[in-house]
């Protein structure tokens, strides 16, 4: 376990020795004695957060709701920063699940979450109390995150995959760093634009355009972190022009670039994701042979 510092946050967080048995799956654990109110910065994943320590993280959310405890979270959780989280002496083992693994390992479809935060107790009932017991009784990080593994590579296993062309056309906007087009994947794909939109929302949770925008804002706010300058990403980024990126930016987070390139929430990342989570992906040919359908591969079952 190593210690965070950035500003006035202060964390112990643990990563696992050895990946995940499932392709899209990444987990930290963290340990927090105080955690004042963290702005969420929108993620292109779907967050899962199992705690067990002696406090209970909260989540204040838009409209003054608030969710306690063990929560799930769709894809982008955060935008326009309106969620904040907050909490004493928290321990909890933080999952991303990229969109395209969430549905069989959660038991429902992104789509359902709508981009808010639920409870896990409403999606798994009671197996969420044992779970969150057996992880803190375990003696070590590593055994917390092979239990975790376990549990959830079971669920992935036993749920069913997305379609293997919607997976491919994630995988390829997540390759491009958010700088594919949604009419170039259909053609590629075979299908119609909006066939495409139907089948990518209702299995993913998030519009194709959406996840596009989420992936480049997600690649530039981490080179802003980095130091880089707005300049020089918006540029590189595939952004009209500064402003763009100070657009997308304050849509996302509710915080101009400077305030963004702060955030100890994204300033963590390279030491509890160093290889950024779920934008770790297999090869997918970026370029198939004119005429040609893209190769689409279907999970084992």
């Amino acid at each position: 376990m190593r210690t965070f510092m950035h500003g006035a946050a202060v964390w112990d967080v643990a990563c696992p020795q050895r990946p995940s048995r499932v392709a899209g799956l990444t987990m930290a654990g963290f340990r927090v004695r105080s955690l004042p109110a963290l702005r969420m910065v929108p993620h292109p994943a779907v967050t899962l957060l199992l705690e067990f320590g002696a406090g209970s993280p909260v989540l204040d959310c838009a409209a003054g709701q608030q969710q306690r405890g063990s929560l799930v979270a769709g894809s982008g959780l955060g935008a326009g920063g309106t969620v904040r989280a907050r909490g004493e002496n928290l321990e909890c083992v933080q999952v991303r699940l990229s969109p395209v693994i969430a549905r069989a390992v959660l038991g429902v479809s992104p789509a359902d979450l709508d981009g808010a935060v639920v409870s896990l107790g409403d999606l798994w009932g009671r197996e969420v109390s044992r779970i969150c017991e057996q992880l803190g009784e375990v003696p070590s990080w590593q055994a917390r995150f092979a239990l975790t593994d376990a549990l959830l590579a079971r669920r992935h296993e036993a749920g069913p995959p997305v379609d293997p062309e919607v997976a491919w056309a994630w995988h390829r906007i997540v390759g491009s760093r958010g700088l594919a087009r949604v009419d170039g994947l259909a053609a590629e794909i075979g299908w119609s634009r909006k066939r495409l939109w139907s089948r990518f929302r209702s299995q993913l949770g998030v519009p194709p355009k959406r996840a596009v925008k989420l992936v480049r804002f997600d690649h530039a706010a981490h080179r802003l972190v980095a130091g880089e300058g707005a300049a020089h990403v918006a540029a590189d980024a595939g952004y009209a022009d500064q402003s763009h990126l100070h657009r997308d930016v304050m849509a996302f987070t509710g915080a101009t670039p400077a305030t963004v390139a702060g955030e100890p929430f994204l300033a963590v990342d390279d030491l509890a994701w160093p290889d950024r989570g779920t934008l770790t992906r297999p090869h997918v040919p970026s370029d198939p042979r004119l005429g040609r359908r893209p190769e689409v591969r279907r999970p084992p079952r």
